[in-house]
């Protein structure tokens, strides 16, 4: 059985904030992955076009724990709490079949 941990949320960017919201993404996503806590797939609603979707799969609960303590991640997410709305956060989400 994988360790693996799969995590959703859904989000909007603050008005003004779009192009930073999605630089700010980029950078996240590659410290992740260069930390090799996470694989991220990220996607946009076509029909609304300001709601995002992030799938994160951790590699394991200890990375993500990892995660909360790197600097470069805690950068990223303190500057996203500057630029979007959460609308929905699921933290850990089961297999269902």
């Amino acid at each position: 059985m994988s360790e693996e941990i799969l995590s959703l949320a859904i989000v909007e960017p603050l008005p003004g904030n779009h192009e930073a919201f999605v630089a700010t993404m980029r950078a996240l996503t590659a410290a992740l992955a260069k930390g090799g806590y996470s694989r991220d797939l990220f996607y946009r609603d076509a029909k609304a076009g300001n709601e995002y979707i992030l799938l994160r799969h951790w590699k394991s609960e200890q990375s993500r724990r990892a995660a909360m303590e790197d600097p470069e991640v805690l950068r990223c997410w303190a500057e996203l709490s500057h630029q979007i709305r959460t609308t929905k956060v699921y933290e850990k989400l089961d297999d269902a079949l």
